[in-house]
């Protein structure tokens, strides 16, 4: 009720402003003036508008260099310096052109504002500035797309054999990251058909021994100067990666599997030294609306050294440790590979199938 008593005050509102304007016209013409005619006011418009364009490019120039700082992340990417670089390049171009065309726009409207003593002329076309605006933007045009082009085919092209692969996999509303193991340094092949809602949160094939001590995270730890191979991929709608510091942004697309390779160069301790924040920690968001949720979609990020990091990694359960019960579904003549693999005894391989079959008659 309130909105509509608004809604109705508002029509009234603009209907007396209306009522007045032609109340006031009509005045003016029963006075003997002519309502056509441009008056005096005219030249203090295109004054003003002089004024408009000097204080709007000044307060745009000052606010952009005050409050530089405060949209301007540290980079701590090896292609985060070239990404920043290509940004900054793009900008200028930009803000040359609107600077320029704003010049333009404002100095003709005060330049050629109305005189009653000055005709209009006549300008059929110009051959040489057409082919001026028109080649000059495709030249600075394909400049631009064709080296952020160059950058984006080294950041998704493929990896070295020494990257550290991680996979992210994206769902409502968490990430939830997977690791290879420290034996064979090989994420196992998945398969979406295996995902259930037991602990196959990623649909993991165990009949494939790589898979056996891969392991899960809920932070993505990674090591600082070495190649990381993020492979991305979401088991719901569709999200987004964002690694703000590193420069990182790639879409979760369900059924179609991405990937985005880095190399980190700072370390969080690093980074609190550099920033003066002993509490500063890198996040991980997703910044693709993924519904009601979606404000939720975060997750830490901690960058170690390389030694840190590979102690990291030891103290990580296999997956297959945390999810015994799964060893049924590994193959027969794998299972003691498994086991091994996974950090399970041997021993407990029949008590492991016991508690299976128990699990399966129950279910």
């Amino acid at each position: 009720m309130m909105s509509l008593i608004i809604g109705i005050g508002v029509v009234l509102v603009l209907t007396i402003f209306y009522l007045i304007f032609r109340v006031s016209r009509l005045v003016g013409i029963a006075k003997g003036k002519d309502p056509d005619r441009v008056s005096s006011s005219n030249g203090v418009h295109g004054n003003l508008f002089m004024l408009f364009m000097i204080g709007g490019l000044v307060a745009f120039f000052w606010y952009s260099w005050a409050h530089f700082d405060e949209y301007t992340l540290p980079v701590a990417s090896i292609h985060g310096a070239e990404t920043d670089m290509l940004f900054w390049v793009s900008m200028a171009v930009v803000v040359a052109a609107f600077v320029i065309i704003t010049i333009i726009m404002f100095v003709f409207t005060y330049q050629y504002k109305y005189d009653e003593n000055r005709k209009a002329k006549f300008y059929p076309d110009n051959h040489y500035l057409e082919l001026a605006w028109t080649i000059i933007p495709a030249v600075v045009l394909s400049l631009l797309i064709f080296t952020g082009l160059k950058s984006w085919n080294e950041i998704t092209s493929p990896a070295s054999a020494e990257a550290e692969v991680v996979e992210l996999v994206g769902q409502q509303f968490a990430w939830t990251a997977r690791y290879p193991g420290i034996k064979d340094n090989q994420l196992g092949t998945v398969n979406y058909r295996l995902i259930d809602n037991y602990g196959n949160e990623f649909g993991l094939d165990l009949s494939d021994k790589n898979s056996f001590d891969d392991f899960k995270s809920l932070e993505l730890h990674i090591p600082a100067g070495k190649e990381i191979l993020l492979k991305i991929r979401a088991k719901d709608v569709l999200h987004s990666v964002f690694l703000p510091h590193f420069r990182v942004k790639m879409d979760a697309v369900p059924g179609m599997p991405t990937n985005f390779k880095f190399t980190a160069t700072k370390t969080t301790a690093q980074m609190r030294e550099e920033t003066g924040n002993p509490n500063f920690n890198y996040e991980m968001a997703c910044t693709e609306v993924c519904g009601r949720g979606h404000f939720s979609m975060k997750m830490a990020v901690v960058v170690h050294t390389q030694d840190e990091f590979e102690e990291w990694k030891k103290t990580q359960e296999a997956w297959l440790k945390q999810n015994p019960t799964y060893l049924e579904k590994v193959p027969a003549g794998l299972r003691e590979a498994a086991m091994i693999s996974a950090g399970i005894p041997v021993e407990s391989l029949s008590t492991s199938a016991q508690s299976v079959n128990q699990a399966i008659s129950v279910n």
